[in-house]
């Protein structure tokens, strides 16, 4: 067999190789040989067939398997022959030759393939000691723990039933009729409907028009549906909706004690006072986490420039365009709703793309000569993780991750990425300092990876408010949820 480089181009490669059609039939004589036992041809007894027929029978198939096989084993093992790690799957070229294909099935002529492939750069390790970070901590006040306790025992208060007129914090139970033009609308309908005027769970204007009510009383609220209203028929449209009152309750004093704590699932108010604390560091947590990290790669990104293969970054910018034409698309704006272009745009996030596959690569080479590894426990928690987001549809994610080549690193990849950036924190020189939550929380762009300048469509940040906890494991109602409004209603809106 004959390897060629035909092309040494900064990381591209291609390779030539040659294998000589008496080498390819050697192979198929052998496979013959071992399959002259095994067949079974009328007219012949067992291990009687000559080899000639056997040949002008099973040659041609054969030989195919050789290629197939050559092909899918050899580039590997070439590569490694070479001392050379290709960026993504080498692409394999063979003659398209109807003709010169039939020739190297009958063993006429040399079997020929170009590997077309980009190299990982080597990378050199450098030294760590000038990274600096500083990890931003925020001290959870017992006054923070009380105030998030009382928010999450909104969804716990009690209300009983109360005489005179309705103020906001009231809960009313009504029946209403929504009408567009005197014509009652689909899904506008609805029968002791409960709403707690204040929640802004309705459209605007319907609950303040629901102030001063009484049990009893009737009612024409005037409303008009936002022009965004997701209901595109009702959107901008003026309503009207006939509403009887049919009992306004004013809420229970809230306190913080164990009856609270019980009807959250947990066994006493000291208890409670503990998980809660736990998810609110937790999530500042998370967010000074974010924050060390960015520092990091910024400064890896400082020390490490090299060469990026250009398949890696094409796959990487695809992989943010779309994200990016989605959230644009979802929002209804356009690149010039971002003060940008779709050129300036496309240029920022091919930026973007390169930084993330270089650091990617600094931080596997890192990560390799420390001796990083992702546990099969790790991989099945993140895999059970995925199952969780998914609900109903566990046995199609986990046929995916069985039969799809490659799934698994999407699940590998994270892990080992923070581990790296766990070890990097022992060896690195970290500053702690005590910050409030508004400073932790501050929205500084420059701190945003995806926002190489102003980002087309943002997404969500690691925290979007101080005062949302993260869930924790123990009762899923510890964190303080505005309550969703059903979205059937059609009187209900989407201020959320």
């Amino acid at each position: 067999m004959q390897v060629i480089e035909t092309l040494a181009e900064g990381l591209k490669r291609e390779i030539k190789v040659v294998i000589p059609a008496k080498d390819m039939e050697a192979r198929m004589n052998e496979r013959l040989v071992e399959a002259k036992d095994k067949v079974r041809i009328n007219g012949f007894r067992p291990g009687k067939v000559p080899m000639a027929h056997l040949k002008k029978m099973y040659g041609k198939s054969i030989m195919a398997e050789l290629v197939n096989e050559i092909v899918r084993d050899r580039p590997s093992s070439i590569l490694s022959e070479r001392g050379e790690k290709s960026a993504t799957q080498p692409e394999v070229a063979m003659t398209e030759d109807e003709a010169e294909a039939d020739k190297i099935l009958s063993a006429e002529a040399d079997f020929e393939f170009t590997l077309s492939y980009e190299v990982i750069p080597p990378i050199e390790l450098q030294s760590h000691d000038s990274v600096k970070v500083v990890r931003e901590i925020v001290d959870v006040s017992d006054d923070e723990v009380t105030e998030q306790i009382m928010k999450v025992a909104e969804n716990a208060r009690t209300f009983e039933t109360k005489k005179g007129k309705a103020a906001d914090g009231d809960r009313i139970t009504m029946d209403y009729v929504g009408k567009v033009d005197g014509v009652a609308f689909d899904g506008g309908t609805d029968s002791d409907a409960e709403l707690v005027l204040g929640s802004n769970r309705f459209i605007p204007g319907f609950e303040a028009q629901l102030v001063g009510v009484k049990a009893g009383d009737e009612k024409t609220i005037t409303v008009t549906f936002p022009e965004d209203y997701p209901a595109k028929n009702l959107a901008g449209k003026d309503a009207t909706f006939d509403v009887t009152v049919k009992d306004v309750a004013g809420p229970a004093a809230l306190e913080i004690n164990d009856e609270l704590a019980t009807k959250l699932g947990l066994e006493s108010a000291d208890r409670l006072r503990e998980v809660v604390r736990s998810q609110i560091e937790s999530q500042y947590g998370n967010v000074t986490r974010q924050k060390v990290k960015r520092q990091i790669l910024d400064q890896l990104d400082t020390l490490y420039k090299f060469d990026t293969p250009s398949r890696l970054v094409d796959a990487e910018f695809e992989n943010i365009w779309r994200q990016i034409n989605t959230d644009l698309a979802q929002s209804g704006k356009t690149f010039e709703d971002e003060d940008t272009t779709e050129e300036k745009a496309r240029e920022e996030y091919r930026a973007l793309a390169e930084r993330r596959v270089r650091l990617g690569l600094v931080l596997s080479e890192i990560g390799e000569k420390a001796g990083v590894e992702v546990s099969e426990d790790e991989m099945q928690r993140a895999l059970y993780a995925q199952l969780q987001q998914f609900p109903g549809q566990e046995k199609q994610i986990l046929d995916f991750f069985r039969n799809t080549p490659g799934a698994s690193a999407s699940l590998r990849a994270p892990i080992f990425e923070e581990k790296v950036v766990d070890k990097l924190l022992t060896e690195i020189d970290v500053t702690d300092k005590t910050v409030s939550k508004e400073e932790l929380l501050a929205d500084d762009e420059a701190e945003t990876e995806d926002k190489p300048a102003k980002k087309a469509a943002p997404k969500k940040k690691a925290a979007a408010k101080a005062d949302d906890a993260v869930e924790g494991e123990e009762t899923a109602e510890a964190a303080p949820k505005k309550k969703a409004a059903p979205k059937k209603k059609a009187a209900e809106g989407d201020a959320e």
